[in-house]
């Protein structure tokens, strides 16, 4: 996996995270959801298309 996933899914946890314990601020953990979705999508895609770049 590129630095680039492992970034984004760090963010996407954090983000989770923040938004679960913090009402005020709910739409963090829409956007870490999203953030989080779009990585696996991404990590998914490039792991079945077959290239194995680094």
């Amino acid at each position: 996996m590129s630095i680039l996933f492992i970034i984004i899914i760090v963010v996407a946890v954090v983000l989770a995270i923040t938004g679960g314990l913090v009402e005020s601020l709910n739409f963090l953990l829409w956007v870490g959801l999203v953030l989080l979705v779009l990585a696996a999508i991404a990590w998914l895609i490039r792991s079945m298309s077959g290239r194995n770049r680094v």
